[in-house]
């Protein structure tokens, strides 16, 4: 398995804050991976809080793409194989670990610079050039509510990111949803 958990992690992050309603409305959350949300969570979670934010960001930004596009046989940024999502999950308690390791990421997470995801995903080094490149030549597909991932050798990092990256067709207040097909 060719994945790097931390960079699923800070891709579903990117994604996560700039979905939020003071931002592109695509979610029912509204700055939780912010400054509203560090405030309101680094009392109980001192040393945590970020992680608490991103699982309460994570978790509604997946039902909500569920609620608009979830393709059968397919993987999207929230949804992928057992393995990996257990394997995704197994890491949450390293990461709280290391905290302190995390902390400059969550600051510049929360203060957003660009109404662009992939100025962002750039500026917060998820995304080179040419993933960036290859992320701008994705369309939506006619009922514009999903953007179709070219088939990829399989899950890896590669893939994830341009699932990550595939939002930013999305429009205010409608995401369209990225996803690739499994082989079959």
């Amino acid at each position: 398995m060719d994945i790097d958990f931390a960079h699923l992690l800070r891709v579903r992050l990117v994604v996560a804050r700039f979905g939020e309603m003071d931002l592109a409305r695509w979610w029912n959350t509204r700055g939780v991976l912010g400054q509203i949300g560090e405030k309101a969570l680094s009392r109980g979670f001192p040393k945590t809080h970020f992680f608490a934010q991103a699982k309460v960001v994570i978790a509604v930004a997946a039902e909500r793409c569920r609620e608009i596009f979830d393709p059968p046989q397919s993987v999207t940024l929230w949804n992928l194989n057992a393995e990996i999502e257990d394997r995704f999950e197994s890491e949450w308690s390293r990461w709280t670990g290391q905290s302190s390791d995390w902390s400059s990421f969550f600051a510049e997470l929360s203060t957003v610079k660009s109404d662009d995801l992939l100025e962002e995903a750039q500026r917060l080094r998820i995304a080179d050039d040419s993933l960036i490149l290859e992320a701008r030549q994705l369309r939506r597909t006619a009922e514009n509510r999903a953007v179709p991932i070219p088939i990829q050798a399989g899950i890896n990092t590669h893939a994830i990111t341009l699932l990550g990256l595939g939002f930013f067709r999305g429009e205010p207040g409608a995401p369209a949803i990225p996803y690739m097909k499994l082989g079959g």
